[in-house]
């Protein structure tokens, strides 16, 4: 069970250093917590996929936009290790340096949520779940978590804590959004019976959640192909107009209703979600205090249902 407060919406720092410069992701970072924001995601990979980028960009942000504000003790922060190009894997060796990289870029000597960034069949479990436990005896961790692990290898990595006395994943970290559904088969499930919470990524699946993608409009956007995409199923098209019609009666934005909607999932406290400028948080922001109700959440239920 995690002990850290997440609070109701997860910053996410994917476009720090690459769709928002420094300046900008100043602006977002201050607006956020000015709302009463009280967690950052990134990872020691973002944004090593921009021209002229070679991976910590946004943890570099972060940690100078933390060092500027002295607000260090203030904001839950979470980064990952294993995707960083010259930090690959989750080998003890390797964890051990990517954590310290980590740490001088974000200018903090410990870091609240350390997530393996995607599991390594090369390593064995109890390997990299050892090094985790050694990092957090040592401080420098507070909890570790998982992104994209099966619920088969999500049960795996607990059990083997709990058999060795070492510190256990409390953290799940997988897409999910009102049309990507996928992790209600077999991973949260294991997430509920294993006790951890679920940060769900992708919350607004490529923008297409917040309603600017609709057919014969282009928009000028890097997620513009995989959002528009959604649009060639029916009932994605029926979804838009359902967020349309709550978000209207609620006068609130389509992003806020579909967020609000993740926090009414099994084990999900809050969301991830990012602003490439300032002017796109207060349509993230808006979810934060939202509760939707008993028939709002049957409808969107229904509407989104895959079954």
């Amino acid at each position: 069970m995690t002990g850290l407060d997440f609070g109701t919406l997860v910053l996410g720092g994917n476009v720090f250093g690459w769709t928002a410069d420094r300046e900008e992701s100043f602006r977002i970072l201050d607006a956020f917590v000015a709302a009463g924001g009280k967690s950052i995601d990134t990872a020691d990979v973002y944004s090593a996929w921009a021209e002229g980028n070679s991976g910590g960009e946004s943890e570099t942000i972060i940690g100078e936009w933390l060092a500027s504000r002295g607000n260090r003790e203030s904001v839950v922060l979470a980064t990952k290790v294993f995707q960083h190009p010259q930090r690959p894997g989750l080998s003890p060796g390797n964890v051990r340096q990517a954590v310290e990289d980590s740490l001088r870029r974000l200018r903090t000597d410990y870091v609240d949520l350390y997530y393996a960034h995607r599991d390594d069949p090369d390593v064995p479990q109890e390997e990299y779940i050892a090094v985790f436990d050694e990092l957090v005896r040592a401080g420098k961790v507070r909890e570790v978590g998982a992104t994209t692990f099966t619920a088969a290898r999500l049960r795996s990595a607990v059990k083997i804590a709990k058999d060795n006395g070492l510190t256990p994943f409390t953290v799940s970290q997988d897409p999910y959004n009102l049309v990507e559904r996928g992790i209600e088969a077999d991973v949260l499930p294991a997430v509920q019976e294993l006790g951890l919470v679920e940060l769900p990524y992708w919350s607004l699946a490529s923008g297409f959640l917040t309603g600017k993608y609709r057919p014969g409009k282009e928009v000028d956007s890097v997620r513009a192909g995989k959002a528009a995409g959604y649009l060639d199923e029916p009932r994605n098209l029926m979804l838009l107009g359902l967020l349309d019609e709550l978000a209207a009666e609620r006068g609130v934005s389509m992003a806020a209703v579909a967020l609000a909607w993740l926090r009414t999932r099994p084990a999900v406290p809050a969301p991830i979600a990012s602003a490439r400028t300032v002017e796109q948080l207060p349509a993230l922001v808006e979810s934060m205090d939202l509760d939707l109700t008993a028939d709002e959440i049957v409808a969107l239920n229904d509407a989104s249902s895959r079954g």
